[in-house]
């Protein structure tokens, strides 16, 4: 029996405002529901404009906190189902019809500092508790955060991974590293500069490699300034050997990935890692942390550490560089082990429990309307 079209609103803001993270998430998952054909129509609420063929695009003009809230109603209005891919908010107004994506919850937590949007998240998530339909987390440690939070939400809340893009499988290592100012061999880390990346470490552990390792590896750190990042500033600064790349246009990610000897990220907390898939898709063994999401995404295709301790980055890092049989398995894993992450499989789960969660609310619809006659 051939499947009804769904019409989904989603919040796609981040596709136009955001480059990395959220911004990835939206743009990914936009086009690949659009391939998925009939099936569904995407309908893309934005403040910006952002074309992608089989998909609408409409506008909606408001400051936030009006933005998401204002969409939300509209979409409700407009939709058989809302994606809040990055509002609580939006989830909140669109109501029973709409679907929160939960992409961390470390806005609720003062372990890592937190920027000003995730005041709003912690008023606006309890809001969108009472009110959404359902809950996508981006990984099984993100919704078991979230369960733990809300133990209410666990029969509302699923878990549904993120894609890697194909553009990172097969990538090959090109100029790119050398027009952004690394030479040689080096070790990648990649990721906005905040406390909870790890940077610190990372950079203490690497200064602390044996000499043969120190002269021949430089350090190759990717990524925008974020907040509270002054001590990894301090410390690259001080090390000659470590190159602080700042933002790093998409276009050459994969090549930077792929020229990478390894791939470090000991993050002590992670929503999903989507770096992980990117670099093993793209052939480069990985080292990164031993717990959050990481583990999940990773499998026994990275060298697990424990990032609260400069040894254990530093051991790890040791070992890889020193092993290059070691390398060449972890990265023929990560390989198999990315191909199992598609944008298309996430768009197809994201559609089946979107419809899943309009089932329930017509069907609360129509019990409703036999009560009141």
């Amino acid at each position: 029996m051939p499947q009804e079209r769904l019409r989904v609103g989603i919040d796609a803001r981040a596709a136009a405002e955001v480059r990395g993270g959220r911004g990835v998430y939206v743009r990914e998952l936009a086009r690949a529901l659009a391939g998925l054909g009939d099936g569904v129509e995407p309908v893309l609420y934005g403040r910006e404009p952002w074309s992608l063929p089989g998909t609408r695009f409409v506008q909606v003009g408001a400051r936030d906190p009006i933005w998401p809230a204002r969409a939300g109603r509209l979409a409700a209005r407009e939709s058989d189902a809302v994606l809040a891919a990055n509002s609580f908010l939006m989830a909140a107004a669109a109501g029973s019809a709409s679907v929160a994506v939960v992409h961390d919850l470390f806005g609720f937590s003062r372990r890592f500092g937190a920027p000003a949007g995730a005041l709003a998240e912690r008023a606006t998530l309890p809001l969108a508790v009472r009110r959404a339909g359902g809950f996508i987390c981006v990984s099984g440690a993100t919704r078991a955060d979230l369960v733990r939070r809300y133990p209410s939400l666990e029969s509302r809340s699923v878990a549904i991974p993120l894609g890697v893009s194909e553009r990172f499988s097969g990538a090959v290592a090109g100029d790119a590293a050398a027009r952004l100012g690394v030479t040689g061999e080096y070790v990648l880390a990649v990721g906005t500069r905040e406390p909870r990346k790890n940077l610190g470490r990372l950079i203490r552990a690497f200064a602390e490699l044996p000499t043969e390792l120190r002269e021949r590896f430089s350090l190759a750190v990717a990524g925008p300034p974020g907040w509270d990042d002054s001590e990894a500033h301090a410390l690259a600064s001080a090390d000659a050997r470590v190159v602080m790349l700042g933002f790093v246009d998409d276009a050459d990610l994969p090549s930077l990935y792929a020229g990478a000897s390894v791939f470090a990220f000991p993050s002590l907390a992670e929503g999903f890692g989507l770096p992980v898939l990117e670099a093993m898709a793209a052939g480069t063994p990985v080292l990164t942390s031993d717990c959050s999401s990481l583990p999940e995404v990773a499998g026994d295709a990275a060298l697990l550490v424990d990032p609260a301790a400069a040894g254990s980055i530093g051991a790890g890092l040791a070992r890889l560089l020193g092993e290059p049989g070691l390398r060449s398995d972890l990265a023929a894993r990560g390989r198999d082990r990315a191909a199992a992450f598609t944008w298309e499989r996430t768009a197809r789960a994201t559609l089946d429990y979107l419809t899943s969660v309009t089932s329930t609310f017509d069907a609360g619809k129509s019990r409703a309307r036999k009560v009141s006659s």
